[in-house]
């Protein structure tokens, strides 16, 4: 039954009020605050485990030849100057060529098939495509000469290399890392006699030797971005 004065034909177009529901009143509050809070978290992931610290260290690639420095640097004591010429002379290190291997080679385990690429590469003189281990960005400027021979022993970067079958990055390489040690130098420097013995170990108090070592060798690494940003 229709209620008095409605007509059947007429009908009702007036708005519904929106009531919203009680915990509406809460987003304003706990919005900015979940916001803060996934923005922390976002920003605590890019920067640690997208840091070098977690993306670099480990790195270890198959290299085209199995090469042991465990074996050639720790057990053999060969010294890293004598793959790696250049190391005191310019920027780069330097990759060995065959000729350097086959010094070696011609005489001990030279008809070893581990050691085919490596006969392969001196006979035709193609190189070793040899896989880069440790990299530092092409927006940056690093010298090995600059570093060895101001007392910076291969380990400070490098690690155990005299250890490691395969060879892997065991720092970082960042900007962080990298000033770290020029604000504070003198517990990286060793003398120079010592740069690539890995096992050295100083006599007596460490940071009085790098202090000495430092007005020694006129150590002053710069600070400033110019110094790497060239």
């Amino acid at each position: 039954m229709d209620a008095p004065g409605h007509r059947p034909d007429e009908r009702d177009d007036s708005p519904v009020p929106y009531v919203f529901p009680p915990w509406a009143d809460l987003v304003p509050k706990v919005l900015p605050v979940a916001t803060a809070i996934v923005a922390g978290v976002a920003i605590f992931v890019i920067w640690f485990w997208f840091s070098p610290k977690h993306t670099e260290v480990g790195y270890a690639p198959t290299q085209p030849v199995a090469y042991s420095h465990k074996l050639h640097a720790g057990d053999l004591g060969i010294d890293c100057r004598y793959c790696h010429v250049a190391v005191e002379k310019g920027p780069k290190a330097s990759v060995p060529s065959a000729d350097i291997c086959m010094n070696c080679h011609t005489v001990v385990k030279h008809d070893s098939p581990k050691l085919a690429l490596v006969r392969e590469s001196y006979a035709n003189g193609t190189p070793i495509e040899w896989i880069k281990v440790h990299k530092v960005a092409d927006f940056a400027y690093f010298s090995h000469a600059q570093h060895v021979n101001k007392g910076v022993g291969c380990v400070e970067c490098h690690g155990r290399v005299d250890q490691m079958e395969t060879v892997r990055v065991s720092e970082p390489l960042s900007m962080s890392w990298c000033l770290d040690c020029h604000r504070n130098p003198g517990p990286h420097l060793r003398p120079k006699d010592q740069i690539t013995n890995m096992g050295w170990a100083p006599e007596g108090d460490r940071e009085q030797l790098g202090q000495e070592l430092v007005e020694k060798y006129h150590v002053s690494p710069p600070t400033d971005c110019s110094g790497c940003h060239r």
